[in-house]
């Protein structure tokens, strides 16, 4: 099994996931995207519309949304596989997004599907087979209407334990 609260730690510890961004994703780290929320069932991070992350029509430019709505995910994927033993591999194999309004201002987005992935993680263990779920994203401004939502598409895998 893997330990979700160790990692809820780390995600919520100000200066280390900061750090982990600026090696890791700095792309990210630049433009403004953080983390608001995290448990074992959600994740919410947030992206603002700043010089960063703008596009020419005063909005936030569609790639710093996507990033912003892939975390959300991905950080809950990670959770559930943190210091998992065995260890299982991960992989975006697809992302759609669908924009209903333009972000211009801080857009945070939140996906709730933590059980979903826990499961499909376990199915992938159990059967010793890849496994795909979708996750889904919907960002909201701070009137709470929805902006832009994305699907996320994950796979899972066991690692091999090849030396």
């Amino acid at each position: 099994m893997s330990n979700p609260s160790e990692f809820l730690q780390l995600i919520k510890h100000p200066f280390k996931f900061k750090l982990y961004m600026l090696s890791k994703l700095p792309s990210a780290f630049f433009c403004g995207v953080r983390v608001v929320d995290a448990d074992e069932n959600k994740c919410a991070v947030k992206v603002p519309y700043k010089w960063l992350s703008q596009n020419p029509f005063k909005s936030t430019y569609f790639a710093c949304l996507s990033m912003a709505a892939e975390m959300s995910t991905g950080l809950l994927c990670l959770m559930h596989l943190h210091k998992r033993q065995p260890a299982v591999s991960m992989l975006v194999v697809k992302i759609e997004g669908n924009f209903m309004k333009k972000a211009t201002g801080i857009t945070v987005f939140t996906c709730e599907d933590g059980a979903a992935i826990t499961r499909t993680i376990e199915d992938a263990v159990f059967s010793n087979e890849g496994k795909i779920i979708t996750c889904r994203s919907y960002g909201r401004n701070a009137a709470g209407e929805i902006v832009a939502e994305f699907a996320v598409t994950w796979s899972f895998k066991v690692k091999s334990n090849i030396t």
